[in-house]
């Protein structure tokens, strides 16, 4: 088929898939099929011509640029015939470009394709950019491949970058011309090229990276146990060490490995993997110990299929379906709620928006005979149908308490104190009450009470939380995992929604990744770019998790808080601060 019959096929094809319902021509490359139907499941419109932008910064990704900058230069030095290289980042945002002339140039100003554009496949659709770090492998995108009506003039061939060491994708290289002056010789062009701008990266890439992978390359050719070379910002394993892990284990490997290592540079013990799996570690710090050091190599050995030292069963209490989490904050709270529920009082569940407050009280009393009736809606209709059901065994859960509506604080008030005898059994959430009002004093009448944890008090559970609420989108079977770089950014947010803005992130990560394991690309934008959280010494940490406790004992009062620790609210203030603690977060 000639050039021009095979665009106009193309056209075709294209206009087929948008007009009828994603029908896709069985001569379309399967690539471009798939990167079609991702544009279309997130919204991409074919008409558009916006492009999000955000500015580059003298900083941004020094490897990157240190080492793909000779290589444009010499690209630059070596174009014809209307082309130009463009030198994108992880997120598909323009780092530089390079023309042979003023003419292309034009036309990738008029697309919007100059430096700060975001040119990722949510944004844009199918395109020699986000459609090379969605299928971490070099594309081709010809004329009307493109999503975009306005990109059908282009061809773009693009190649990943990668980072030596760790082999994340950390940038695109493109070249692209008018489709025209499309040449077969581009896509040979390109992964010579991002070979070159590899080799220097690894040339000019940290000493420390360096050390740790000789140090892993030495010790895996004469060890036979699971080998693991890793700091905080990555992990390099062998073919034993990769079928034990998680991707998720990562961080608990650096966080044991911090906690544990002695003065002398060396630790050993077991620990707790993902799946229940117990080892044997024996670890040594990789260069100057301390804070200079590399980072840790671990040698791992599987302990026996019956050792003693795996998990015990899950207890049997009301409490056994919650969200897991292994930060004490948390465990606190679950011994709180199993003791509440034993107690057979009636329970009070309160903490932040999105904590798990209505999930836990549903764990409260019998679940099979629980009726949830939200205070929010209280009227007379309501007061009614709620002492009808204070009549009937089994629990009501009374959800959104803190914000009943005062007309109806003092009926729901005179309801509550005149069921003696009935047998139903109350729960009821609320947020933390603020202020002496009628709603806040309905609260006051529980003698029982649990308080949930924000999550951004709590980072190290995303390791737990996660795979359960991907479990809970995607049901039995195999699941997709988050990789190390995903899991540690999601630790490094604040979660201002707590796990309800979890759930909603990795929803919208599942969807993008297709099946395939999440990506720190898969991610919304505005989640992937975060600054790691700074290690905390394992004391600080305990410190740090004593003071949350106290705050949260307290109900956000940092007086009482204070006294129950024993120190001046001065003290208190100075600790909250020196331990990145939200001062605004807990009241007065």
């Amino acid at each position: 088929m000639v050039v021009g019959e095979r665009e106009g096929a193309l056209r075709n094809a294209r206009e087929t898939f948008l007009s009828e319902e994603g029908r896709t021509d069985p001569a379309l490359r399967p690539e471009i099929v798939s990167s079609w139907r991702r544009s279309r499941m997130l919204g991409v419109a074919p008409s558009g011509a916006d492009v999000p932008y955000e500015p580059v910064l003298g900083g941004a990704n020094k490897l990157l640029t240190a080492a793909a900058n000779p290589v444009l230069d010499w690209l630059a030095d070596h174009l014809s015939g209307g082309t130009a290289v463009i030198l994108a980042d992880a997120d598909a945002r323009i780092l530089d470009r390079r023309t042979d002339g003023r003419t292309v140039a034009r036309h990738l100003d008029k697309v919007l394709a100059v430096p700060g554009s975001c040119f990722g496949e949510e944004h844009i659709g199918t395109n020699g950019i986000g459609s090379v770090l969605e299928s971490a492998g070099p594309v081709m995108i010809a004329g009307a491949e493109h999503y975009r009506d306005n990109l059908q003039d282009f061809t773009c061939v693009g190649a990943p970058l990668r980072h030596p060491v760790n082999r994340r994708v950390v940038g695109v290289l493109d070249v692209c011309c008018r489709y025209d002056d499309t040449s077969a010789l581009m896509k040979p062009l390109m992964l010579a090229a991002s070979r070159e701008i590899e080799s220097r990266m690894y040339a000019e890439s940290s000493l420390r990276e360096r050390m740790l992978l000789e140090e892993f390359l030495q010790v895996s050719r004469r060890s036979s146990a699971a080998v693991v070379s890793l700091n905080q910002d990555f992990i390099i394993t062998n073919t034993s060490a990769a079928k034990l892990l998680d991707p998720e284990d990562h961080a608990l490997l650096w966080d044991w490995a911090s906690t544990v290592m002695t003065g002398r540079g060396d630790c050993a013990g077991e620990v707790r993997l993902g799946r229940d799996v117990v080892v044997h570690a024996r670890g040594r710090t990789v260069g100057e110990n301390g804070a200079s050091a590399a980072g840790v190599l671990i040698e791992m050995r599987r302990q026996s299929a019956g050792s003693p030292h795996r998990r015990p069963a899950r207890p049997t209490s009301s409490s056994h379906d919650l969200l897991p989490g292994r930060s004490a904050v948390w465990q606190r709270a679950c011994q709180d709620l199993a003791v509440a529920d034993r107690s057979g009082l009636d329970v009070l569940v309160t903490g932040e928006p999105g904590t798990g407050k209505m999930h836990a009280a549903r764990h409260v009393g019998d679940p099979d005979a629980t009726t949830v009736m939200d205070a929010a809606l209280a009227d007379p209709g309501w007061l009614d149908r709620a002492g009808r059901r204070l009549g009937l065994p089994g629990t009501l859960v009374l959800r959104h308490l803190d914000l009943t509506p005062d007309a109806a604080c003092a009926a729901l008030a005179a309801r509550l104190d005149a069921r003696q005898g009935l047998p139903a059994r109350i729960v009821a959430t609320a947020g933390q009450p603020v202020g002496d009002t009628p709603a806040a004093r309905l609260l006051d009448r529980f003698p029982a009470r649990v308080t949930l944890p924000p999550l951004r008090n709590r980072p190290e559970d995303l390791a737990d939380v996660v795979p359960v609420l991907i479990r809970r989108r995607t049901g039995p079977g195999s699941l997709p995992r988050l990789q190390a770089a995903t899991l540690q950014a999601l630790m490094a947010l604040d979660w201002p929604g707590n796990v309800r803005e979890l759930d909603a992130v990795l929803s919208a990560a599942l969807l993008r990744a297709m099946g395939s394991d999440v990506a720190l690309t898969h991610l919304p934008p505005e989640y992937r770019r975060t600054a790691p959280r700074r290690a905390m010494p394992s004391l600080k940490r305990a410190e740090r998790e004593t003071i949350l406790e106290a705050l949260t004992d307290a109900a956000g009062n940092k007086l009482v808080a204070a006294e129950s620790l024993g120190i001046a609210r001065s003290t208190l203030y100075r600790k909250m601060r020196a331990l990145g603690i939200d001062e605004k977060r807990w009241g007065a």
